[in-house]
């Protein structure tokens, strides 16, 4: 497959935003200012779908409106990059419908994580387009806490060096768009070696109960030299870590898992119930994973802040006895 790299931001570059999920009905008009003020100070001009703001009982839109928005932001040509409003549950909908040629003959940044993992891993897959892992337009209306995922993001969508994936000083798990005020951080320990080792390959994955959606149809990328990126959100019913060791084992029971080269495992919430000791257990229960490097408490995934990562990119990890962790983002 011949990969697709989009071209990168520059100031005054227009980007839009869709709603392929959740609609932007449930954002706070406050947030959706802070969030436009935050994107223009990087120089960018924003528009928005014509069908972001269409609303059902599922809090998302109909396929059709969804897919207008996707064709008209790949198709414009002064549209530069496309990012999501935010997750949600639906958007594998779209994938039997979207015009892979369309997006092929025109590329361009497609940024979303969560629920956008579908999309994101489906059009690499289907087109060899890179696409990202990364800030929704709604994660700019944050203010405090902010400043680690915007550096990263202009990192990875204004230049083209490599990128050292240094951990944070801090992170946060809380309600922040209900609340700017009061926010509670903890101390970052940073990356934790499950098992220590040296790898690099093409980075696919983003949400683990999502990127299993595409197990068993036309839209699930091959494993064969791939460093597997996956998270999993709280779902607060006390059986999260239960539902990641079985989807976790699930995907290693994948023909071609013996293809993969690493593992990288995002930070988990502290409402999901992961601890080290459970995390460990999961890992020797499965003899698949012992021969490859596993690092885990990365930053991404659903607490703050996280790194923007490219989907179909090229990732070199290494990972020693001693705790010591290299994760970078080759040229791209």
């Amino acid at each position: 497959m011949q990969l697709l790299f989009p071209n990168k931001l520059k100031s005054g570059d227009e980007i839009r935003v869709i709603a392929p999920s959740k609609s932007m009905g449930i954002v706070s008009v406050e947030n959706r200012k802070l969030a436009l003020k935050t994107l223009k100070e990087l120089g960018l001009r924003v528009t928005f779908g014509r069908h972001v703001d269409e609303q059902d009982i599922m809090q998302s839109s109909s396929v059709k409106s969804r897919l207008t928005d996707v064709y008209e932001a790949f198709a414009d040509p002064n549209v530069k990059a496309i990012l999501t409003v935010l997750g949600g549950y639906n958007s594998n909908q779209l994938l039997d419908y979207i015009d892979y040629d369309l997006i092929k003959q025109n590329p361009k940044i497609f940024c979303g994580f969560s629920d956008i993992t579908a999309m994101g891993n489906a059009i690499y897959h289907k087109t060899g387009l890179v696409t990202y892992s990364g800030l929704h337009f709604s994660s700019f209306a944050m203010q405090r806490g902010f400043e680690y995922s915007l550096e990263h993001f202009k990192k990875i969508f204004f230049h083209s060096d490599e990128i050292p994936l240094l951990s944070s000083k801090e992170w946060s798990d809380d309600a922040w768009y209900l609340d700017q005020e009061n926010r509670t951080f903890h101390q970052n320990l940073g990356y934790t070696v499950l098992n220590p080792g040296e790898a690099r390959g093409r980075i696919i994955g983003g949400s683990l109960r999502t990127f299993q959606l595409l197990r068993g149809t036309p839209y699930m990328p091959v494993l064969n030299n791939t460093i597997l990126f996956v998270e999993s959100m709280s779902t607060a019913t006390r059986t999260d870590v239960e539902m990641f060791d079985r989807n976790l084992q699930s995907l290693i029971q994948a023909s071609d898992f013996e293809k993969v080269q690493a593992l990288v495992i995002g930070r988990f919430e502290n409402s999901f119930g992961m601890t080290h000791e459970k995390l460990n257990y999961i890992f020797s229960t499965k003899p698949a994973l012992k021969s490859i490097p596993i690092i885990a408490n990365a930053d991404f995934g659903h607490t703050i802040p996280i790194f923007t990562f490219p989907i179909g990119g090229i990732c070199h990890l290494q990972a020693t006895t001693s705790g010591n962790v290299k994760l970078v983002i080759e040229r791209h």
